[in-house]
């Protein structure tokens, strides 16, 4: 039997994505959210979920532009931090180290130490409520060598990302193993 939780924003797992963007006058700043995912494949494009009083709103509204950065567990401490310091009166940079980089793609920096980056210009825009999805069509996607596989592609275990669990306990947890190729176990069943 199950037990009604009423309306929650319960989605298991959330990704941790930090969004780069540069502010009106070209300041980079960086902002961690957990309502984000890919949202179509023609074309690739991936949405996320801002608050209207986040300056990390204004910046995306004002340059039509946001990097997508897929932080290691390495950095688990420093993605936090660009979710809970506030933008407007705090260098995220300069407290955390890391390093904004000029996109050459669209008007915002991605981050140099985050091992898989999205670079996005937005394609639309939705008022939802308390937040507003931004819609962003990725133009290009930027992997570290060491984390891509022998084909190429990214391996999520050489990413080493993490995720959010929007529970009581707020916790991160790393990504686990590997139970089955996708698009296969689903062919035993009859």
């Amino acid at each position: 039997m199950k037990r009604s939780l009423g309306a929650q924003t319960l989605l298991y797992p959330t990704p941790v994505l930090v969004i780069g963007t540069y502010s009106q006058d070209g300041k980079p700043n960086a902002m961690t959210v957990a309502w984000g995912g890919i949202c179509s494949s023609d074309p690739p494009s991936v949405a996320i979920s801002v608050r209207p009083a986040r300056l990390t709103y204004e910046n995306i509204r004002a340059r039509k532009a946001f990097t997508v950065n897929i932080p290691s567990v390495t950095y688990a401490n420093e993605a936090d931090f660009f979710g809970v310091a506030p933008g407007r009166n705090k260098d995220k940079f300069a407290a955390t180290g890391l390093i904004p980089v000029k996109s050459e793609l669209v008007d915002a920096p991605y981050i140099q130490e985050f091992p898989l980056i999205l670079e996005c210009s937005l394609l639309h825009t939705f008022d939802l409520g308390a937040h507003t999805q931004f819609v962003g069509e990725i133009l290009d996607v930027k992997a570290e060598d060491k984390v891509l596989n022998h084909q190429g592609h990214p391996d999520v275990a050489l990413v080493n990302p993490f995720v959010y669990c929007p529970d009581n306990n707020m916790n991160y947890h790393s990504i686990g193993k590997i139970i089955g190729r996708s698009f296969s176990m689903g062919q035993s069943i009859k």
